[in-house]
């Protein structure tokens, strides 16, 4: 795994959210990244199950795919995600860090083996997709794409990126392998493979007043509004 020199990033465990909530505070960080100014690793749940998908997918065919509800739109790419089981996460980075640099396949690269790396750590043996395999199309988890995480060839991480001028979003999804470990092993397991490999030093992060109020604008005025879910 290639090793970036030293550096400040902040950890965010926001627990469970409500599905407009997660999607909200995931852009909020995205929107805020050139004033954070540091990278920032979120650990997330959901208060109901739900599904998102990508931004650019049309919500009469998403429809079809799944029956959890809400169905909510992100704020990146990608195709349909379940969150009915799975342990999500988001990384925002700031336009000055090293990752902001990277091309989309490089940074989608890097976050899935640093995945693979966390899982080694819990002696989870699990391997990054040589090659596509496609399945049903506009699906996350059905099939899979190159560098995603798989385990006994199935896939179990993908993730969705979105770059602009205030930084890059990475919204990934993990759907635990079939073995006994925790959500909170695994997260402990990702920090050490970042302190490891990256040279990462944490530091919790406590949102702000600013950071808070644009996030319930966001989840009030966007992602609970059906002209929103529903526009393409």
């Amino acid at each position: 795994m290639t090793t970036i020199e030293s550096s400040t990033w902040y950890l965010l465990r926001s627990g469970p959210g409500a599905p407009a909530h997660n999607m909200a505070l995931d852009e909020a960080l995205l929107e805020t990244a050139p004033a954070t100014a540091r990278p920032v690793l979120r650990f997330y749940g959901w208060t109901e199950s739900a599904a998102t998908f990508g931004y650019f997918q049309r919500f009469t065919e998403v429809e079809k795919m799944t029956l959890l509800r809400p169905l909510i739109r992100r704020p990146t790419g990608g195709g349909l995600v379940p969150h009915d089981a799975d342990w999500t996460y988001s990384l925002a980075f700031p336009p000055t860090a090293p990752w902001y640099a990277l091309k989309a396949v490089e940074s989608y690269q890097r976050v899935h083996e640093w995945i693979r790396a966390a899982f080694s750590k819990l002696n989870v043996a699990t391997e990054l997709a040589a090659c596509c395999r496609k399945a049903l199309p506009g699906q996350c988890f059905i099939g899979h794409e190159k560098f995603d995480v798989l385990w006994h060839d199935r896939k179990i991480a993908g993730a969705a990126q979105r770059r602009t001028r205030n930084g890059l979003l990475i919204q990934g999804s993990v759907q635990p392998p079939l073995v006994k470990i925790s959500r909170a092993d695994w997260e402990e397991a990702m920090g050490e493979a970042a302190r490891v490999n990256f040279n990462v030093v944490w530091k919790d992060f406590v949102p702000g007043a600013d950071l808070n109020k644009r996030v319930e604008d966001l989840a009030d005025k966007t992602y609970t509004q059906s002209s929103y879910n529903q526009r393409r």
